[in-house]
């Protein structure tokens, strides 16, 4: 069977699976496109996106540029000539130019089951929401946000100790498979079967603010646990204890009482008072430190029953 010639346009870790899996496929990525080298680190020194670090251990040509806007920019891509474009967290706008170029179109790996979260933060708003389930969509990409029709979709359960880290690398390589497979019915029929989304049925995924960090204890335990799980890896929800903020990274749910913020038990969790429910913290970080299982957090510290997170 023939292999297509594929573009793919990703930046982050959240793409690297699906263009190894691609790369893996017996289809040919010609190029790839990659957001430009960002300061990052203490140093603040130019670092290569994921998807760019891949690429170029496969001897794959990649295209940095800031904008798709640029005429000299599209005749690149054009110049190409591939059979299709895949994207996965790409971010940058694709201009409706660029998306016509691909001889069978451009395709999105969405990190949601839409047209439930369409937007920035997926992964985090399906937590915070108390979703069942989350899951990938292989849609269409079309000038509107996250609109397009969709191809295919794989569902992840989200439990009582998912995380947006541990969600967002099972989607990933959910992602991966899902655009292979695609690629593959695209290669033998020319064409894919896609569902347009129920336009009411749409909900959107802003995009994460710092200021939804701050734990308020007069939340239930549920609703502040998915707030901790939603919020690792970032922005990290947190807590003032004993003046400074405390952030906490892993923490459930369970029956019990307590005043909002109060610790009513230390053990090898840290049990927390809400306005409905215990918090049992199990995972936090003060300025400066580590990381650290309460275990280890409690070692040398003076916390005890009674002493009080927050304000």
């Amino acid at each position: 069977m023939p292999a297509l010639k594929v573009i793919f346009a990703g930046t982050p870790d959240f793409a690297v699976p699906a263009l190894q899996a691609l790369i893996d496929s017996r289809h040919e990525v010609s190029f790839v496109l990659t957001q430009p080298d960002r300061p990052a680190g203490r140093g603040m020194k130019l670092k290569a996106s994921p998807v760019k670090q891949l690429a170029l251990a496969h001897d794959i040509p990649v295209f940095q540029p800031e904008t798709l806007k640029d005429p000299a920019v599209q005749a690149r891509i054009a110049q190409e000539q591939a059979d299709v474009m895949i994207v996965a967290a790409y971010g940058l706008i694709i201009p409706t130019l660029v998306l016509d170029m691909p001889r069978l179109g451009c395709y999105n790996i969405h990190a949601s089951l839409l047209p439930r979260w369409r937007g920035a933060a997926p992964i985090q708003r399906a937590l915070l929401a108390g979703d069942s389930e989350t899951g990938v969509t292989i849609m269409e990409v079309v000038p509107a946000l996250d609109a397009g029709a969709m191809v295919s979709k794989g569902v992840l359960p989200i439990s009582e100790r998912s995380t947006a880290q541990s969600l967002h690398d099972g989607l990933a390589a959910i992602g991966g498979k899902l655009m292979v497979e695609a690629m593959d019915r695209l290669c033998e029929t020319g064409a894919l079967e896609a569902e347009p989304q129920d336009t009411a049925l749409v909900t959107y995924a802003e995009k994460l603010q710092k200021s939804e960090a701050i734990i308020d204890w007069t939340d239930s335990a549920i609703a502040i646990s998915r707030q901790v799980r939603a919020f690792n890896p970032f922005p990290v929800a947190q807590s003032p204890l004993h003046g400074e903020a405390c952030r906490i990274w892993m923490a459930t749910a369970q029956a019990g009482e307590g005043k909002p913020g109060e610790i009513v038990a230390i053990g090898d969790t840290i049990l927390i008072g809400t306005r409905e429910g215990l918090l049992s913290v199990e995972e936090l970080q003060l300025p400066g430190g580590k990381r650290l299982a309460v275990k280890d957090f409690m070692a040398g510290r003076r916390l005890k029953v009674g002493d009080r997170f927050g304000d």
